[in-house]
């Protein structure tokens, strides 16, 4: 739902891969946005009207995002596309960061693009600790990128999960993912991906961000 900038990328992207898409939007003239190569369905209607939607093709639908411009559209479309026609994999754009963590907490996987678009411009420009890259829809696991202290270049991956009691998902290194083992020792420049409690962030954060103690090293 939504053919603005976002909406038609995500299209032609899942199109791309081989997917069935129906693009969604009230003002037929977003749909030029589309590419000519474009084969999916164009809909022009409200993408939370459930007739609008099930011309779509809402019934047979794997997944749904509410990309639209407004937040409200978004989450009562989300909601209906969930609650209504039991589809599992739904996610709502959602501006206003405050109401994406409490959508979050509802089980409707948000992505709040101030919020984001704001952390990862900080991110070149400041160490910040840990930016969250995924929530699991009850809140309580977080994947986040972690800075870390330069102290902790060349301390194994074992060791780093077991001063902080996160696990490291996979490390960036030099532009590729790399799933680590335990002896997997950390090098300058690469980028930490943990998994973790979020109620654990904090500790985290301090432990990572700061040289290693005695006992660690």
């Amino acid at each position: 739902m939504g053919c603005g900038r976002v909406g038609a990328t995500l299209a032609q992207s899942l199109e791309n891969r081989g997917h069935s898409v129906a693009v969604v939007d009230q003002n037929p003239d977003a749909f030029r946005r589309l590419s000519a190569e474009f084969s999916g369905k164009k809909v022009t209607g409200l993408g939370f009207d459930r007739d609008t939607l099930v011309q779509a093709g809402i019934e047979d639908a794997y997944a749904f995002a509410a990309v639209s411009d407004g937040d409200n559209s978004n989450i009562l479309a989300a909601r209906v596309v969930r609650e209504t026609y039991g589809v599992d994999n739904v996610v709502a754009r959602i501006y206003d960061p405050h109401r994406a963590e409490i959508y979050q907490r509802l089980g409707i996987p948000t992505v709040a693009t101030v919020r984001w678009t704001s952390d990862q411009v900080l991110r070149r420009m400041l160490p910040l600790g840990a930016t969250d890259e995924y929530r699991d829809p009850s809140g309580q696991v977080r994947l986040a990128q972690t800075d870390f202290h330069p102290g902790w270049v060349g301390h194994a991956v074992g060791t780093i999960e077991s001063a902080t009691g996160a696990r490291v998902a996979f490390l960036g290194r030099f532009g590729e993912g790399v799933l680590a083992t335990p002896s997997t020792v950390l090098q300058e420049n690469d980028v930490l991906h943990v998994l973790m409690r979020s109620t654990d962030a904090p500790t985290v954060e301090r432990v990572l961000t700061h040289a290693p103690s005695l006992k660690e090293n």
